[in-house]
């Protein structure tokens, strides 16, 4: 392929009812510096019902913006507007609640100046100094060990670390791959990943191109993540074609904490003890989480969350039993 000509960056940016961490945002975006072609910032609003509309035409906006709205239809809908209504080569996603670097655009630019066209860009969303509910700390640990393993070289960056807070890849692409499958409420970004991929694009981490993440989400909203991604991930497996994801999603149950692979195991063969077992580890993992954030709070959280995401495989896959035997096929030897 020939070398990438980027003349112009658009940075998409959806959001719904979070003007507070959108004026962040945008704040953050209007300070940037060492970016050497012109710059547009495409904020979707997705049906917000606070303020963010009437904001978002005002003039107290920190910088300049093409605003766009749609009727609520979630995250990878209000991408593909955001798409759509961008005019410029390269596209940097980030979410409504991050805080980019002043250099963050012009990193990923330069990374993608640099290669030959054909290149996803990701950056890390590192945890801010500042009081996150242990579920949301005790996930973006989570994320903190995936960005750390690419960048000691123990990890390459694959799609499964295509988070779309922050990530960067040519208009052009995006536009042969079709865009995001607005079928999926959560792990859009995921999926569009991996048909990035199936069509021979090449995925790097770049450490400096980052951003703090200031996320918020209620627990039960957390509680019901974990089990849309178990859910998702058959779908990727099975319903998309990618038996191979679907094996290796089973396989990875195998290096989980014994524990954890004891009471999944319990809870996925019989029903009664999944409606036994399951909420009191919920109701016992939101005790500890008063505690604030301990080594036994996060061992409860990584527990239920866990317990969640295989029950959703579960669901999705029409029973306990299935997943167990597909564990077993997938046993190491």
């Amino acid at each position: 392929m020939a070398e990438t000509d980027i003349a112009k960056v658009s940075v998409v940016v959806p959001t719904f009812n979070r003007l507070a961490q959108l004026r962040r945002t945008l704040e953050a975006l209007a300070q940037q510096v060492d970016v050497d072609v012109p710059v547009e910032v495409v904020v979707v609003d997705d049906g917000s019902t606070d303020r963010t509309p009437e904001w978002l035409v005002s003039p107290d906006v920190p910088v300049q913006v093409v605003s766009v709205s749609q009727q609520n239809g979630g995250p990878a809908a209000a991408r593909n507007w955001g798409i759509q209504n961008a005019t410029g080569d390269l596209i940097i996603f980030l979410d409504d609640d991050v805080v980019p670097a002043t250099d963050l655009i012009a990193t990923h630019l330069g990374e993608h100046a640099a290669g030959d066209g054909d290149l996803v860009v990701i950056g890390p969303m590192r945890t801010p100094d500042s009081r996150l509910s242990p579920w949301v700390r005790w996930e973006q640990k989570q994320l903190d060990k995936q960005y750390d393993a690419m960048l000691n070289g123990l990890w390459e960056a694959t799609p499964r670390q295509f988070f779309t807070g922050n990530a960067s890849v040519e208009r052009r692409h995006l536009a042969v791959a079709g865009g995001f499958d607005t079928s999926f409420r959560r792990a859009e970004d995921v999926e569009l990943g991996h048909r990035l991929a199936d069509a021979g694009l090449k995925f790097t981490f770049v450490a400096e191109a980052v951003v703090l993440h200031y996320a918020e989400r209620p627990f039960t909203s957390w509680r019901a993540a974990a089990g849309q991604y178990g859910r998702n991930d058959v779908i990727f497996g099975r319903e998309l074609g990618r038996e191979d994801l679907l094996r290796q999603f089973c396989a990875e149950f195998h290096y989980r904490h014994p524990l954890i692979r004891l009471t999944t195991s319990i809870t996925l063969r019989s029903r009664v003890a999944r409606r036994a077992l399951v909420p009191v580890v919920a109701a016992a993992t939101k005790l500890l989480c008063r505690t604030g954030p301990t080594a036994l709070t996060d061992a409860a959280l990584s527990a239920l969350y866990n317990l969640e995401y295989y029950h959703g495989m579960a669901d999705q896959l029409g029973g306990g039993r299935e997943l167990l035997r597909r564990f077993e096929a997938e046993r190491p030897t």
